[in-house]
């Protein structure tokens, strides 16, 4: 999906343009679904893309929605990042390239991957399953 930044910038509101757009992060404990439990199927808010169920969701206590998988792993790409002086993992949405957070792993974070998807409530829609 190619869009210039003039369209994005018109499509999305600010917040949600610096984090999708710009890979910026909200406040943790802020978005609108760190601690949401409501079934459902999340997408990326820019472009609707299905992106991780609610299934996968789990509370890893950091104040961002958590997953431990993507719906499918053609539904992500994944890029190497080096800001704030340490390394990570950046999770794009594979259809827009738009920013969604990071991944993280390691055996603490008991899941059945071992990772912990740390979402922006903002780069996010839920499509709830009634």
């Amino acid at each position: 999906m190619k869009k210039t930044e003039e369209q994005w910038r018109s499509e999305l509101t600010p917040d949600e343009y610096r984090v999708l757009r710009k890979a910026g992060t909200e406040r943790p404990f802020t978005g609108e679904y760190w601690d949401t439990k409501t079934e459902g199927v999340y997408a990326c808010r820019a472009c609707g893309q299905e992106l991780f169920t609610s299934n996968a969701k789990f509370d890893a206590g950091c104040g961002w929605p958590s997953f431990f998988a993507p719906l499918a792993e053609d539904r992500v790409r994944y890029i190497r990042d080096s800001t704030l002086g340490m390394v990570r993992v950046e999770v794009r949405c594979a259809a827009c390239d738009s920013h969604l957070g990071h991944v993280f792993e390691g055996e603490g974070f008991n899941t059945p991957t071992d990772q912990r998807y740390c979402m922006n409530s903002v780069s996010l829609r839920l499509k709830t399953t009634k």
